[in-house]
């Protein structure tokens, strides 16, 4: 089995218009949603978390950045192709303008 990363990916104005509202008891379905459709996936070793602000780190220094990323999981699967089969019905996917990316992690060969 390979491994990959899924990295869930939304425009940051949907994002910000979705968390308009949102309850505690709104957050704890979703989160129920998202915990039921990852238990029917044995594939997903990792349903990892949302990710939080950017910094960017380069030999110029370190800076505030953004991005679009909102979090990550980590899965087994035969190919890529497999993999992104199992994230076809993600519940990210259900929001608007959301994607998913998929990245093989290559081995280091060590």
């Amino acid at each position: 089995m390979k491994k990959f990363i899924a990295l869930y990916i939304m425009p940051a104005a949907a994002m910000a218009e979705m968390m308009k509202g949102r309850t505690h008891e709104d957050m704890k379905v979703e989160m129920d949603v998202w915990m039921t459709w990852a238990k029917s996936h044995k594939e997903i070793v990792d349903l990892g978390a949302p990710l939080g602000k950017n910094k960017r780190v380069a030999a110029s220094g370190t800076t505030e950045v953004s991005n679009e990323i909102g979090g990550y999981s980590l899965l087994e699967a035969e190919s890529q192709d497999a993999a992104a089969a199992i994230m076809a019905d993600s519940p990210h996917l259900k929001m608007p303008g959301a994607y998913v990316e998929i990245m093989e992690c290559m081995s280091m060969g060590v």
